[in-house]
């Protein structure tokens, strides 16, 4: 039987208009934080309580920072929001250790030829990740208004950090964009007809601020799922972009692209750890090779501190910052 406590704080959360992922996300940890300390209920604890689980996750469980990071910000949301008791913000724990980890980059040939290997279903959101250097969330939360023909460009927003930007669009892509396109607008035209159809779902408070937008035509999701689907927060029926169970002809959800990108690379035989998010190294990468400004690219990928886009120059100028190997020097004597 589910947790009363935990599925108010679902239903909350979603009320909130937080993300499905960062929803099922907080509920993980707050449910470890809860079975950690032998279900006593999170009112009956405190910061001390908080603290020994937050030290128990780097020391026991040798998690990474960023985890331990996101379980802190469950913790956070859970005492403010849900107990109204707000935590200290001096808090004393282990922390992880932060590991830096070097992006795998693959080449402009690699991407080529790894290309060769995508499913054509999935080919046109692929490409976008790579020719625009789109996160697979911004990818998926693309609506056709995004789109800018005139100005080959793509306008995210509210990306992470709550951000907004333009980016680049390959004018190749325009033509598989506009039947894409077609196939959202047959889709909408079915939706349109039928009565329990309540329009694509908006973030935060546009629904208040735009009441017509959700069942107008450009404020649908450019790659949307196959069939409707409730909403989990207000049980409405709508066409998201998001239905993880199943896999159709011209339903893309984060399951299948990354499936298939695994797929790709397993049979393109590329001794690469390859991933979505290698896509968006790469464009950053091949920008600077072509002599994009560091602070262009910085835009592009929408990171608020230069040092983030810094780390792209390692596989420049020979691997390692210019640095040439002294073997070299002996070698060619």
């Amino acid at each position: 039987m589910a947790s009363l406590f935990l599925t108010y704080i679902k239903e909350y959360m979603y009320q909130k208009n937080y993300a499905k992922r960062t929803v099922e996300s907080y509920l993980y940890w707050i449910k470890n934080y809860i079975l950690f300390h032998d279900k006593k209920h999170p009112d009956k604890l405190d910061n001390d309580d908080v603290e020994q689980f937050l030290s128990y996750l780097a020391n026991q469980r040798n998690v990474a920072a960023k985890t331990q990071a996101t379980a802190l910000n469950a913790l956070v949301f859970l005492y403010l929001h849900i107990i109204k008791r707000p935590l200290s913000q001096k808090l004393r724990f282990s922390r992880a250790k932060y590991a830096r980890k070097l992006p795998v980059v693959l080449t402009q040939k690699e991407i080529a030829y790894l290309f060769q290997f995508i499913d054509p279903h999935y080919k046109l959101p692929i490409q976008l990740m790579y020719g625009s250097g789109l996160r697979i969330s911004e990818l998926l939360y693309l609506r056709i208004k995004d789109i800018d023909y005139d100005y080959q460009s793509i306008m995210i927003w509210l990306s992470k950090g709550n951000k907004n930007r333009r980016v680049t669009l390959a004018p190749e892509l325009i033509p598989a964009l506009k039947a894409q396109q077609q196939i959202v607008h047959n889709y909408f035209k079915q939706d349109i007809l039928n009565k329990q159809y309540c329009g694509v779902w908006l973030p935060h408070a546009l629904n208040k601020k735009y009441p017509s937008a959700p069942k107008d035509f450009l404020w649908q999701f450019l790659f949307p799922s196959y069939k409707l689907s409730e909403d989990p927060a207000t049980k409405e029926i709508r066409r998201h972009h998001i239905d993880e169970t199943t896999i159709r002809r011209h339903h893309i959800d984060e399951t299948t692209i990354r499936r298939c990108l695994k797929n790709a690379a397993k049979e393109s035989n590329i001794k690469k750890n390859i991933s979505c998010h290698t896509l968006r190294h790469s464009f950053a990468t091949h920008l600077l090779e072509s002599g994009a400004d560091i602070r262009t690219v910085q835009d592009q990928l929408g990171h608020s501190d230069l040092k983030t886009t810094q780390i792209y120059t390692h596989v420049l100028n020979n691997g390692a910052n210019g640095v040439r190997s002294p073997l070299s020097n002996l070698l060619n004597k």
